[in-house]
């Protein structure tokens, strides 16, 4: 007599505790989440079904014919916000914004709530990591009162539907994603799931009520995005809010958009009163003098596609100990490090290896693109011979290992930001492009021509 084969309700099936992924074989490893030993049987096998054509909610149109004017951005309040979206927020777009603990991501979106908010577009602010006072009393220190913001303090998904029924806004801000959990989930608030489900549900939201929506999001200690990857995918747009918590500086940068470009920055200053933005912060990367100090270059570095003048500073000091040390901050440490190689071998600057070497920039900014490099190198060198370079002199370029001076891009950009700020000279590399008139710009096609800018002096000798 036969056996019978079994079916497919009665074989097991297995599901990782930590995502919800299925299998209907136990494995080691989640195929989704990558976690070890979360596999766990369940119950049985999913029965294998075939979707049949359904009813489709609105016939397919010509593109042509297809009313865009319901996308129409809408202004946040904040044109350094604007700036990075876009134009503004779009009805129906959801937004995830990222950062570090204390970067500033709630007191910015607090303003953008009081100032969005209005009587045909109120603005709901769901707060799943503070108490509803505690976001009240940062309000009045900020000036955030809205007659048409309402608050709320909730970490159940279903409470914080409910509020969108009875409230019915045109903006909800939650913060964060990763504090807010559905009881038909299991697992804890943060986890892989519960993000999912979180974020899927309030997307659905906004889509069905042309209602813009501003996720906070949590990092990783390695700077990324906390929860499953498909957060990013699901969302409109991605923001990066930047900033180092000893400076007065934060920066927004477009990772993902689907509605605008990716290359756009929002400059903020963070202080006593809240957060503000910056249409020209060029102000805080520089050091107003009378006369010009040794040690110190001016560059204009791109933000995106924003130039910001910034300034170099460079000391150096004799040194007793046999490994000198080296020290910077704002700067990458080895591309410094290239550059006083460059100056010992290319530049003939012998005494520059053997003294201590800080390197600096001034107002927190952060300077990682090669376009530095010139000024880099000036800065080392002007401090190494104890003479200051020119006024008003600006330097653009990338050095390489031969001592060349590469073109960057955005030279003509670059150049313009400077001439509107009253630099009047310019170090830069071969074939510039169209001048600002009124600039006059040195063309230098390595190392030994842009130390020509500097005054001849004899270097400081060594004390050994």
């Amino acid at each position: 007599m036969a056996t019978r084969k079994p079916a497919a309700k009665d074989r097991p099936s297995y599901r990782c505790t930590e995502c919800g992924w299925t299998t209907v074989k136990w494995l080691g490893r989640c195929g989704e989440c990558q976690a070890w030993g979360t596999i766990e049987e369940y119950g049985g096998a999913p029965a294998v079904r075939t979707t049949a054509p359904g009813r489709v909610s609105a016939p397919a149109r010509p593109i042509g014919q297809v009313d865009g004017r319901q996308a129409t951005a809408r202004s946040t309040g904040v044109p350094e916000l604007d700036r990075v979206l876009g134009g503004g927020l779009i009805p129906g777009a959801v937004v995830l914004l990222a950062g570090e603990p204390g970067v500033g991501k709630s007191t910015l979106l607090l303003d953008v709530a009081a100032k969005a908010s209005n009587a045909q577009a109120p603005t709901l602010y769901v707060t799943g990591e503070e108490s509803a006072s505690q976001v009240r009393l940062r309000a009045d220190r900020i000036g955030a009162l809205a007659d048409h913001l309402y608050l709320a303090a909730e970490t159940d998904l279903a409470a914080v539907l409910g509020h969108l029924d009875d409230v019915k806004p045109g903006l909800l801000i939650l913060d964060s994603v990763q504090t807010v959990a559905s009881a038909e989930i299991d697992g804890a608030p943060g986890g892989m799931a519960q993000v999912r489900e979180v974020a899927g549900a309030l997307i659905r939201a906004s889509k069905e009520r042309g209602m813009s929506t501003l996720l906070v999001g949590h990092v990783t200690k390695d700077g990324a995005i906390a929860g499953p990857r498909l957060l990013e995918h699901l969302v409109d747009v991605v923001l990066s809010f930047e900033g180092d918590r000893h400076a007065r500086l934060r920066l927004i940068r477009g990772v993902k958009n689907r509605f605008g470009a990716t290359d756009e920055v929002g400059c903020f200053e963070l202080h006593d009163e809240g957060i503000t933005g910056l249409a020209d912060p060029s102000g805080l990367f520089l050091t107003r003098r009378d006369e010009p100090v040794p040690g110190t270059c001016l560059t204009v570095t791109l933000e995106g596609r924003r130039p910001l003048v910034a300034e170099v500073q460079a000391l150096t000091v004799d040194t007793q100990i046999p490994s000198p040390r080296r020290t910077t901050s704002g700067l990458e440490t080895s591309r410094v490090s290239m550059m006083l190689a460059v100056l010992e071998q290319r530049g003939r600057i012998r005494s520059i290896g053997k003294q201590d070497i800080y390197t600096a920039t001034v107002g927190g900014v952060k300077l990682s693109e090669p376009a530095a490099d010139l000024a880099v190198a000036l800065a080392l060198a002007s401090a190494a011979i104890d003479t200051p370079l020119p006024k008003n002199l600006v330097a653009v370029g990338e050095v390489g290992l031969a001592g060349e001076v590469r073109r960057v891009t955005g030279v003509q950009r670059r150049l313009s930001e400077a001439h509107r700020l009253g630099f009047t000279h310019a170090l830069v590399p071969p074939d510039p492009g169209k001048i600002p008139p009124g600039m006059k710009v040195i063309e230098v096609a390595d190392i030994g021509d842009a130390l020509r800018a500097l005054p001849q002096r004899r270097p400081r000798p060594t004390t050994g």
